[in-house]
């Protein structure tokens, strides 16, 4: 299990291939918070989404890896409810 307390905000998240998910908001919880806004990824989303922290799989390179790709990580990102995150 990774150690929370290392994940800084504005890290970059990505999938365990390396491309792009997000970037970091803050931890929050067992979750971590993404930003809505990330202009240099032309993301701009009207509310925040959260990853789980099980499904985090390394912290390297002042990175947040993920134990999914990029094209499945968007199975992960939930709701402030703990649903799954609308229109992924």
């Amino acid at each position: 299990m990774i150690d929370a307390s290392q994940i800084r905000e504005h890290m970059e998240v990505v999938g365990a291939d390396g491309v792009h998910v997000g970037k970091v908001d803050h931890v929050e919880g067992d979750r971590i918070k993404l930003a809505r806004k990330d202009e240099a990824h032309g993301q701009d989303r009207d509310h925040h989404h959260y990853v789980q922290l099980s499904a985090v799989a390394s912290l390297d390179g002042g990175k947040v890896w993920l134990s999914a790709t990029a094209a499945n990580a968007g199975q992960l990102e939930q709701e402030r409810n703990g649903s799954q995150a609308e229109g992924t």
